[in-house]
C-alpha cells in the first residue's frame, strides 16, 4: 500500500522535472495515473463516471496560476473572484456508493480510477453509510463518493496491527470476510458524486448541504470561500488546527463551486480543470548521505539519487532523496558522506535542502557526474532546448532504440503500465525478473513468452502462469491512443497520444511515418509542436523501433481511434481561430469543435474550411485565407453552425 503522502512525493517530483527540466514521462511519473490496480480478491466493476485524481498546489503562486487558467479558459474578467467550495482533504480510502431508488446497492473502491473493486459488503458494515434513504427529492440514481477513514483516537487501539490510520482503513476494507471489517471503527465522509440521474442541485455547497439532509456525514471544516487571499487565510488557519483534528488531513481541496462552470471547464487527462489540492507545508530532518546513485530512465535521462541514513520525516521513514540533476549537485556542492538537511516540502518526494560543510571530512571529494551512461557506456549529452534557448539541465544517454539495457527495461515497464497495455499481474518486478532470465528484451517478446519455462520458476505454479497468460491474451486488443503511448516516445504523453490517434485514426496510417521524410503535416495537429514532431521523427529513424512495430502488428489488434461523434454537426470540417473572442476562450471553442466531430488546425492551408476571427486577428492569416478562398467567419456565425448563441 502506498500512502497519499508517498504518492504525492513521486507526483511532485515528476511535475518539477517536467516544468523545470523538460523531463517528461519519467519512469517514476504518476502524473497521468490514478489510484492502484484492483485486487484479485474482489470482483471488478467499471465506474460509470471515472474517479479522477487532482493536481496539487503548494504555494500561493500555484493558486494564482490555477485561477488564471480558469479565467483564461472561461474567458472571464481576470479581476473576477471565483467562489470555491473549500474541503479539507482526509487521508483515507476513496469509495463510490451506488444508490438506486434510495437503496444502497453497490460500493466500489477507487481502483485505477476507471475500474474498482466491489467491496459492497464491507462498506455496508460502516454505520456512517445510510443503507436506505427516504428523503424527499433524493435522486432516482446516484453514485455518492467520499472517504473511508479511521479517527486517530480509534487508531490508538489498532496501531500494533497497522502502520498508520490509512493502512488500517485500507486493510479493513479489503478483508474477504465482512465480519472482520465490522470489528474496525471505520468512518465515512461524503464529498462528491459521479453518475447521477435526477440530481437537482446547481453548485457544490448546496450539494454538501443536501448530503447532510440525506443522512451522510460531511467534513465539519467545509467552507465557501471567494478569492485567493481568503483561500490562503483559511489554509493557514486549518494548518494551525491540523494537529488537534481527530483525523489525518494532508491538504485542502478547492473546487469551483458552480456546476455549470465545472462542466465548461471539463478535465485534462486524469484531473479536472476546476479543482486542485492545496498540500500542507514542509518537514525537515538531518541525515548522512551514504551514497549517490545514478538512475537511467526510459527517455535516457540520468537522475542522481542520494541514499541517506534512514530517518523519520513527518511520520514517514525516508532513505532516498532526489538530487534532481548535475547542476543541482554542483550548485549545492553535495558529496558522499556529507551531513545534509532533508526536506519533504508539501509532503512530496524528499530532496536535499543543503549540506553542512563544517562537518565535511578533509578527504571529501567532489562528486563527478558520469560523462558516459552507467548502463551501456554511451556518451551522455545535454541537449539544447529550442524553446528556452538554453542547454537542458538533464544529462541523457545518447543511445537509441533498445541498445541501452536500463532504458530498455524502463521502456518495457512503461509498455505494461496502467495507461499503456495495463497487463494485470505484469508489474515492474516481473519485467526485471524476466529481463534477467532473458525471457524478454523487446515489447513483442511479452506476447511470445514460453509459459512452460515460467511454470518451472520459483514462486510460479500452474494457476499463476494461467492467470498471467490470460492477462496477456486479454490485452492483445488495444486502442490506437494507448498503443502510441505505450511505445514510450519521448515527449508523447497520453494527451499527445490521443491527439495523434485522432489525427491518424488507424495504425496503418501511423505506421506510414516509418516510410516518409516529411513530418510537417503533424504540425497542423493542434497541441503538437516541433518538440513532439522531432521526437517522433527520431523514433521512426531508428531501425530497431520500426522492427518492433512490425512484430507487434503481427500479434496485436490495434483498434482505430474513436471519433467524438459520427453525427456531429461539424463532421469533417476544419477550423482555425485568430484574434480574441468574446466570452469564450480558444481552448473552449476547440472543445466545442471536437465535441461536434470537427477539427482544429494550427495554420492556414488548403485543408482549412473556416477561419474564425475575433478582435485584432492576425492580418497575415486573414489575407492568406482569402487568397485560398477559405470562408472567413466571426464568432456569431460559428455559434449559429451549432445552433448556439454567444
Amino acid at each position: 500500500l502506498v500512502l497519499d503522502s508517498e504518492y504525492d512525493q513521486l507526483k511532485r517530483e515528476i511535475l518539477d522535472l517536467e516544468n523545470k527540466y523538460d523531463f517528461l514521462n519519467s519512469k517514476f511519473s504518476p502524473s497521468k495515473t490514478i489510484g492502484f490496480k484492483p485486487s484479485k480478491n474482489f470482483k471488478k466493476s467499471l465506474h460509470r463516471v471515472p474517479m479522477l485524481s487532482l493536481d496539487n498546489a503548494f504555494h500561493e503562486n500555484d493558486l494564482i496560476n490555477f485561477e488564471k487558467k480558469i479565467t483564461n479558459f472561461l474567458s472571464i474578467n481576470k479581476d473576477s473572484e471565483i467562489f470555491y467550495s473549500v474541503e479539507p482533504k482526509i487521508d483515507g480510502i476513496s469509495a463510490s456508493l451506488t444508490f438506486k431508488n434510495g437503496e444502497f446497492v453497490k460500493g466500489l473502491s477507487r481502483g485505477d480510477g476507471k475500474e474498482g473493486e466491489d467491496i459492497t459488503e464491507n462498506l455496508k458494515t460502516i454505520r456512517d453509510i445510510p443503507k436506505k434513504i427516504n428523503a424527499k427529492y433524493f435522486p432516482e440514481e446516484i453514485d455518492i463518493r467520499g472517504e473511508v477513514f479511521i479517527q486517530n483516537s480509534d487508531f490508538k487501539n489498532l496501531n500494533e496491527k497497522f502502520a498508520n490510520p490509512r493502512n488500517a482503513a485500507s486493510g479493513s476494507l479489503r478483508q474477504k470476510n465482512p465480519d472482520e471489517t465490522k470489528k474496525i471503527p471505520l468512518k465515512f465522509i461524503a464529498y462528491t458524486f459521479g453518475y447521477e440521474k435526477g440530481l437537482a442541485v446547481n453548485n457544490q455547497s448546496d450539494f454538501l448541504s443536501k448530503l447532510d439532509d440525506w443522512g451522510f456525514k460531511t467534513n465539519p471544516l467545509n467552507k465557501l470561500v471567494k478569492g485567493i487571499k481568503n483561500l490562503m487565510k483559511n489554509y493557514q488557519e486549518i494548518e494551525k488546527k491540523r494537529a488537534n483534528i481527530d483525523f489525518d488531513i494532508d491538504g485542502i481541496v478547492y473546487k469551483v463551486n458552480n456546476f455549470a462552470m465545472q462542466k465548461r471547464l471539463g478535465n485534462v487527462a486524469n484531473a479536472p480543470r476546476w479543482a486542485i489540492a492545496h498540500k500542507f507545508s514542509s518537514n525537515k530532518a538531518v541525515s548522512k548521505i551514504l551514497d549517490i546513485e545514478i538512475q537511467v530512465g526510459r527517455t535516457g535521462a540520468l537522475t542522481p539519487v542520494a541514499k541517506i541514513k534512514p530517518i523519520n520525516i513527518g511520520g514517514v521513514i525516508v532513505s532516498n532523496a532526489t538530487l534532481h540533476n548535475e547542476d543541482e549537485i554542483n550548485r549545492k556542492d553535495i558529496r558522499i558522506d556529507d551531513t545534509a538537511v532533508i526536506e519533504r516540502a508539501g509532503d512530496v518526494i524528499p530532496h536535499i535542502l543543503s549540506v553542512n560543510k563544517q562537518k565535511r571530512s578533509k578527504n571529501s571529494k567532489k562528486f563527478i557526474f558520469p560523462k558516459n551512461c552507467p548502463s551501456c557506456g554511451s556518451e551522455t549529452i545535454k541537449e539544447f532546448n529550442n524553446i528556452t534557448k538554453k542547454v537542458d539541465a538533464v544529462r541523457r544517454c545518447s543511445s537509441e532504440g533498445y541498445y541501452c539495457d536500463k532504458i530498455s527495461i524502463e521502456k518495457l515497464k512503461h509498455f505494461v503500465s496502467k495507461e499503456a497495455f495495463n497487463i494485470d499481474g505484469f508489474g515492474k518486478k516481473i519485467v526485471e525478473n524476466f529481463w534477467k532470465l532473458k525471457f524478454i528484451k523487446y515489447p513483442q517478446d511479452i506476447f511470445n513468452l514460453d509459459f512452460s519455462e515460467i511454470e518451472n520458476l520459483e514462486g510460479w505454479g500452474k494457476l499463476s502462469v494461467q492467470n498471467l497468460k490470460y492477462s496477456i491474451d486479454q490485452k492483445k486488443t488495444i486502442s490506437l491512443e494507448r498503443f502510441i503511448y505505450s511505445l514510450g516516445i519521448r515527449h508523447i504523453g497520453l494527451e499527445n497520444a490521443k491527439l495523434l490517434s485522432k489525427h491518424f485514426v488507424s495504425f496503418s496510417e501511423f505506421k506510414k511515418l516509418s516510410k516518409q521524410n516529411d513530418y510537417e503535416d503533424m504540425l497542423n495537429i493542434d497541441g503538437i509542436g516541433e518538440t513532439q514532431v522531432n521526437s517522433i521523427k527520431s523514433f521512426f529513424s531508428n531501425e530497431t523501433n520500426k522492427q518492433v512495430l512490425n512484430e507487434l502488428e503481427k500479434v496485436l489488434l490495434i483498434k482505430d481511434a474513436i471519433q467524438n461523434s459520427d453525427y456531429g454537426k461539424l463532421k469533417n470540417i476544419t477550423f482555425l481561430v485568430t484574434g480574441k473572442l468574446n466570452g469564450i476562450s480558444r481552448a473552449e471553442i476547440k472543445s466545442l469543435i471536437e465535441e461536434n466531430s470537427g477539427k482544429t488546425l494550427s495554420s492556414v492551408s488548403k485543408k482549412l474550411n473556416f477561419l474564425i476571427i475575433g478582435e485584432k486577428p492576425t492580418k497575415k492569416k486573414v489575407d492568406y485565407a482569402r487568397e485560398l478562398k477559405i470562408k472567413v467567419i466571426d464568432q456569431v456565425e460559428f455559434l449559429k453552425m451549432l445552433n448556439k448563441t454567444s
